[in-house]
């Protein structure tokens, strides 16, 4: 499975590149917008934080479908890495339609549903971004479900470009341990999650463990000099 970080900290980008295990960044308006620079200016830089190859979507933020198709066309045009994000609405998904061919990339995003998935992987999306968070934040349990059927569906059917499932909306590392067991092919969380990925209490136990006995060998050794 493929682990994006959800951030437009160029920090925290920097820091998840180097652990090597990062294969794109999601970022929007909103988390640019708190790091108090322009948006061109840090999509771009990002992009040129985590190399070739590595997806970053970059929103469209204007509603209406002529604003939204031009704003479309002009951040595809940032940088080979983008991946233009716009949301499952009727003029997201029409965007995607009459650019997706052209070869423009797209990130759905703000999925909630199936139908919604099937809407955005016929419309050419390359992500189908399903929103797991905020459905599990109702108490319905039904996040994880929509995951799964949405799998099962672009590995049944031949959609355009191949579309991925990008679970989104992370709030804990279980959310990702439950994109695992349902197939996903894509999961991003915030940097803090990542974090925790690293950590067990058996693992931190042990390496202290190891420390200790390294430290006794050593008093050892040095008694019997």
């Amino acid at each position: 499975m493929k682990l994006f970080v959800d951030t437009a900290s160029l920090d925290e980008v920097k820091r998840a590149s180097e652990w090597g295990l990062v294969d794109g960044v999601t970022t929007n308006p909103s988390l640019i917008a708190r790091e108090n620079v322009p948006y061109r200016k840090r999509v771009l830089e990002i992009c040129d934080v985590v190399g070739p190859g590595k997806a970053v979507s970059a929103e469209c933020i204007e509603p209406e479908f002529d604003k939204m198709l031009a704003e479309a066309r002009d951040i595809a045009k940032w940088h080979p890495n983008i991946h233009v994000k716009v949301p499952l609405t009727p003029a997201g998904v029409e965007v995607m339609a009459r650019l997706s061919p052209q070869g423009v990339r797209f990130n759905c995003t703000l999925i909630f549903s199936l139908p919604q998935a099937l809407l955005a992987a016929k419309a050419g999306a390359k992500f189908l971004s399903i929103f797991v968070g905020r459905v599990d934040d109702m108490g319905s349990g039904e996040a994880f479900k929509t995951v799964e059927d949405a799998v099962d569906m672009v590995n049944t059917y031949e959609f355009p470009n191949q579309p991925e499932v990008l679970v989104a909306s992370v709030r804990s590392p279980l959310q990702i341990v439950e994109a695992v067991r349902v197939g996903a092919q894509i999961t991003t969380a915030p940097f803090k999650i990542l974090e925790e990925l690293f950590h067990h209490p058996l693992t931190d136990a042990g390496i202290e463990r190891f420390a200790k006995d390294y430290q006794e060998a050593l008093a050892h050794a040095a008694r019997n000099a």
